[in-house]
């Protein structure tokens, strides 16, 4: 038996690319930075994929800067390179539970998630 979960808390590096289907379905794209206990040490990047209603909420709410928290699973992308023909590969999370952690206020202070305007050095880790 194995277990593949991930549960990662950070802010949205750039806003959600949305790709809709023929089928009705969607998917958002993303990325989040997750600070390390030191503050001297550079965020780790993960990639997300988000797929259905959760798709959508990502659309609506999340833009760079905000503050989430999610429930998923690891998996690896592949493809083989167009121009080169190499086999490519990128780690992936599947979020299977999306949740907004921002308050109201900071999303409709319309400064990129933040109130009272910029964002501070210790609220955004890139």
């Amino acid at each position: 038996m194995g277990v593949n979960s991930v549960t990662l808390v950070g802010r949205a590096g750039r806003d959600p690319e949305v790709r809709y289907f023929e089928s009705g379905s969607m998917v958002a794209n993303l990325t989040i930075a997750v600070n390390r206990r030191s503050r001297d040490d550079e965020p780790d990047w993960f990639n997300l994929e988000i797929w259905g209603k959760q798709a959508q909420v990502a659309a609506d709410y999340v833009k760079k800067g905000s503050l989430l928290g999610i429930i998923g699973s690891f998996k690896l992308d592949r493809w083989t390179d167009r121009n080169s023909g190499e086999e490519r590969s990128k780690p992936v999370v599947r979020v299977d539970r999306l949740e907004l952690l921002g308050s109201k206020r900071d999303s409709e202070a319309g400064s990129g998630g933040f109130a009272g305007g910029s964002p501070s050095d210790e609220e955004v880790p890139f």
